[in-house]
């Protein structure tokens, strides 16, 4: 079921792609996001969602020390029989987000984000990995007159406490996007993004591909509301997903 939900990589929500932006010393933005999968393969009918609160503190102009936490829930039924549910705490992640080029006249940064996360949720109920995983992500973002281009080249490395994750699960994951922000109005923002990443599951070759759309709405310079619809190119990805989230800095 962890293969359902969107990858950890906290972008400006609705989005998947993450940009270089960051909080500015001394300032901290909340995000608190949500995401309801609907997939269906065969007789097998698979529901659920997550919210995620996810706190960002610039500890310098150019970066920021990110921290969050999942809450998410599920349920597969196999032909109109519930066979699994659950519902609990993910596991909690911590990341730091360094802008470490900028060419202001081009509109061009470069950023690095690691991250790592630690076994708070129950791996038993498919909340969590059971041990503490990380990775990293290369982030690049193009800033112009309509709006902003934003390219992600991430590595994940999993580590399982369950001998049967191990066994059927991948550990290297490996993660390719590209997303877009049109300025539609002063307060208005169109969002699109698509994507791609390792298969979770051992001898797939069918990776989980997406391609999602969204509006970011300025109720005021610092606080936002979004929503968005995130649909799969393949079998391998999650049908459909919803996204809304609110975001406040201060």
């Amino acid at each position: 079921m962890l293969v359902l939900f969107s990858p950890p990589l906290h972008a400006a929500h609705p989005l998947i792609t993450d940009d270089t932006g960051t909080q500015g010393t001394g300032r901290f933005q909340l995000e608190v996001n949500s995401e309801f999968i609907d997939n269906e393969d065969g007789a097998v009918d698979e529901t659920g969602g997550e919210v995620a609160a996810i706190l960002s503190y610039g500890v310098a102009e150019n970066i920021d020390f990110i921290l969050g936490m999942p809450y998410a829930w599920y349920t597969v039924k196999e032909s109109g029989a519930t066979v699994a549910e659950a519902d609990g705490v993910g596991d909690l992640f911590f990341e730091v987000k360094w802008r470490f080029f900028e060419y202001e006249n081009r509109g061009l940064s470069v950023a690095l984000k690691p991250a790592v996360s630690f076994p708070t949720g129950d791996e038993k109920k498919g909340l969590g990995n059971g041990e503490i995983s990380g990775g990293g992500t290369l982030l690049v973002s193009k800033e112009g007159v309509l709006g902003k281009l934003h390219l992600n080249l991430g590595y994940t490395r999993n580590a399982y406490s369950l001998d049967e994750d191990d066994m059927f699960l991948q550990k290297d994951i490996w993660h390719a996007s590209f997303a877009g922000e049109i300025n539609v109005t002063a307060d208005m923002t169109g969002v699109c993004n698509i994507g791609l990443e390792t298969n979770p599951e051992k001898g797939v070759d069918d990776h989980p591909a997406f391609i999602l759309g969204g509006l970011i709405y300025s109720v005021t310079e610092d606080f936002d509301i979004d929503a968005g619809i995130k649909w799969g190119l393949n079998e391998a990805e999650t049908d459909i997903a919803w996204l809304t989230g609110i975001v406040l800095r201060f």
